[in-house]
C-alpha cells in the first residue's frame, strides 16, 4: 500500500501524455528489462521483458510477454493515468548449483501463464513513463511449479519518438 500511495504522490502534480513505445526497467520481482508498445489508440499494448533473480546457490532468468488493455481513470489533474489488466506467458530457466554438495546441482525450465493488474502514467514534461503492477503467475512445471502471487514491480521507462 505505501508503494501505491508514493505513486499517487509522484503523479499528483503532473499531467500526462499518451505514448506509443517505451523502454526501461521493471524494478521488482524479478528485476527486468522491459519494452512496452501500444498497438492502437484504444489502449491495447504488448509488453515484453527479460528478468533475473538470484539467491544463495540459485538463479533464474525469465522471458515474459503480456497483452494489456489500458483504461483511463477519470481523476482531475491526472488525465493520463490509466489502469490496466491483461494476460501473458512466461518461461523460467532455473539453475541451482551448490558447490559444497555434488548431488545437489540441477537446472530446469518452467512454463507459465500470467495475469496483469496495474497503473500506468506518462509525464507531460518529460519522456518518462512509470507503472506499478501485480503479476500473479502459475507455473506448470519445473522448480517451484504452481501459483506465485509475489510477482510485480515498479516500471520506469523512457518514451521513444516524442
Amino acid at each position: 500500500m505505501p508503494l501505491l500511495f508514493s505513486f499517487m504522490l509522484i503523479t499528483d502534480s503532473a499531467t500526462a501524455q499518451e505514448y506509443r513505445t517505451a523502454v526501461g526497467a521493471r524494478l521488482g520481482y524479478p528485476l527486468s528489462l522491459s519494452i512496452k508498445h501500444f498497438l492502437n489508440d484504444n489502449g491495447h499494448a504488448v509488453e515484453a521483458y527479460v528478468g533475473t533473480r538470484g539467491w544463495g546457490y540459485g538463479r533464474w532468468v525469465n522471458v515474459s510477454a503480456g497483452y494489456q488493455i489500458h483504461k483511463p481513470l477519470d481523476i482531475e489533474g491526472l488525465e493520463g493515468l490509466h489502469w490496466y489488466y491483461g494476460g501473458g506467458a512466461t518461461v523460467f530457466f532455473w539453475n541451482y548449483d551448490n558447490a559444497f554438495a555434488f548431488d545437489d546441482d540441477y537446472s530446469s525450465t518452467a512454463i507459465g501463464i500470467q495475469g496483469y493488474l496495474g497503473l500506468d502514467y506518462a509525464f507531460d514534461d518529460a519522456p518518462v513513463n512509470i507503472s506499478v503492477d501485480w503479476i500473479p503467475t502459475f507455473s506448470f512445471n519445473g522448480y517451484l511449479s504452481g501459483f506465485g502471487g509475489g510477482y510485480g514491480s515498479v516500471g520506469v521507462r523512457y518514451i521513444l519518438g516524442q
